[in-house]
């Protein structure tokens, strides 16, 4: 369930990223890019940041794969998605409920303490994100008003008090990844948004 969950999220976001980069019209050399830096860039950091290398993606070419395949669709069904003005806030959403768990778990796995596993999770979830729109000239969405990486550090926190009840972990798993997206979903919908800080 772990791995299906991280393979889904690699496919999330490399769409996401490959979908940004074609708005920005970039050839497709640049496109495959963005789509590979979004998939595996807060993973990489994540990894870097443990002492675990080579990094993930190196270890497993499946990773290398399944960024290639959606690179591929994304092109393929590029004008489909281009009539589907949420597609490509469905796949960033995907990808942030599912990366933010493969960031806790990977915390977890070598005994880090809780505060320091969700802060993992939310640079797993965020910062493939941080430079897809770095590269695409954007301001990066978790520096927005956009409610962002404060669902995954909310995910964190609930996915520590549902282990504590012993649940089975791909119950935990799939729990927590609906909670981000539901959350994520629910607060684009209702605009919800943190008030910007201005220097009067």
């Amino acid at each position: 369930m772990f791995y299906l969950l991280d393979i889904i999220g690699t496919l999330a976001f490399a769409m996401s990223g490959a979908l940004t980069a074609m708005n920005k019209k970039l050839d497709p050399f640049g496109v495959f890019i963005i789509a590979f830096v979004t998939a595996v860039g807060g993973g990489t950091l994540r990894d870097v940041m443990i002492g675990r290398t080579p990094v993930g993606w190196m270890r497993d070419l499946n990773y290398v794969y399944v960024i290639v395949i959606g690179f591929i669709l994304a092109i393929i069904f590029r004008k489909k998605f281009d009539r589907l003005r949420t597609s490509l806030f469905l796949f960033d959403t995907i990808g942030l409920g599912v990366f933010t768990l493969i960031g806790l778990e990977k915390g977890i796995n070598i005994g880090l303490h809780p505060v320091i596993c969700v802060a993992l999770g939310t640079m797993t979830a965020c910062f493939g994100g941080v430079i897809r729109d770095i590269l695409c000239t954007e301001i990066p969405v978790i520096f927005r008003r956009e409610i962002y990486a404060t669902i995954c550090i909310l995910g964190g926190i609930v996915f520590f008090i549902l282990k504590k009840l012993n649940l089975d972990n791909d119950v935990l798993y799939l729990i927590t990844s609906l909670v981000i997206i539901t959350v994520r979903l629910m607060a684009v919908k209702f605009k919800w948004y943190l008030s910007p800080l201005e220097n009067k």
